[in-house]
């Protein structure tokens, strides 16, 4: 659990490290399946459902950069998705009851890690509230070197800056970022978690180490917080509950809002999304 100080500290600059969440034995396991699916992505030479092939990936030398989904393809991810030290924190900091509302595994291999340039996850998913955080589980060492994640304390309390371009949504801040020469980077061991708050700015840098990093990035929402972007249907909404029950009661405040459309010519994972932004910072 988080103490007073933690909690304080999320609020004010809408990130935060945690170590030891994960067992070295969890962290072993999530290892070990995740290099089966880096084997089995050597079979493919385009993008799939289930991969996200990094430049360069051949049969030979595999490059896999995000396994999507990785809840739906392995138990051992759903495991890590409820896992209760987990589901303790996020409830001390967006209250009783969460929802889930995606997730996915970022991978960062020696050597060429692709960055991701800034953005804010609430362009891509407006809520009727903004009490949403993303949870990334460090599979390895985060270190300034290979690529971790970087936040602009504060920026959570900030506006939505643009994510658009040419009239289209292309997943990345299109507008110069302000104080990016104070973001921090949120470095762990392995078995450490980061939270950043939805509306916080940040991005991370190519990885130049020769070490991987590899973070299992789970996004969680408040229970009364409800898609604007719509609902596919009552049941399938209501399986997304992790923790409490069910309500027709969204709670709805005052928080900026963008939609993220039109969609781009270019869709799929957020790195191709980010391909159409003219003015990159990190690539």
């Amino acid at each position: 659990m988080l103490t007073p100080q933690q909690i304080d500290f999320y609020h004010e600059n809408g990130y935060l490290g945690v170590e030891g969440v994960f067992s070295p034995t969890e962290i072993a396991e999530l290892r070990r399946v995740t290099d089966e699916f880096v084997e089995a992505s050597r079979a493919h030479t385009t993008h799939t459902d289930v991969f996200d092939l990094e430049p360069g990936h051949t049969p030979d030398a595999p490059r896999l950069r995000r396994l999507k989904e990785p809840v739906d393809q392995h138990e051992v991810y759903n495991q890590a998705l409820r896992h209760p030290k987990v589901l303790d924190i996020v409830e001390q900091l967006v209250g009783k009851g969460v929802r889930t509302n995606g997730n996915k595994l970022n991978m960062k291999s020696a050597g060429f890690g692709s960055p991701v340039e800034w953005h804010q996850d609430w362009a891509f998913y407006p809520h009727t509230n903004d009490d949403l955080l993303a949870v990334g589980v460090a599979l390895d060492d985060m270190m300034l070197e290979n690529g971790p994640l970087l936040v602009i304390p504060g920026s959570h309390k900030w506006r939505v800056y643009s994510h658009h371009e040419d009239g289209f949504f292309v997943g990345a801040v299109s507008e110069a970022v302000p104080d990016a020469d104070k973001a921090v980077p949120i470095e762990l061991k392995a078995g450490g978690i980061s939270i950043h708050h939805v509306r916080a700015l940040h991005a991370s840098a190519p990885n130049v180490s020769d070490r991987q990093r590899r973070l299992l990035l789970f996004q969680y929402c408040a229970l009364d917080a409800w898609p604007l972007m719509g609902i596919k249907d009552w049941d399938s909404f209501n399986a997304t509950i992790l923790r409490g029950e069910p309500t027709q009661f969204p709670r709805v405040t005052a928080v900026p809002v963008t939609i993220p459309l039109p969609k781009p010519a270019k869709t799929g994972s957020i790195y191709e999304i980010q391909t159409q932004l003219k003015a990159k910072v990190f690539a």
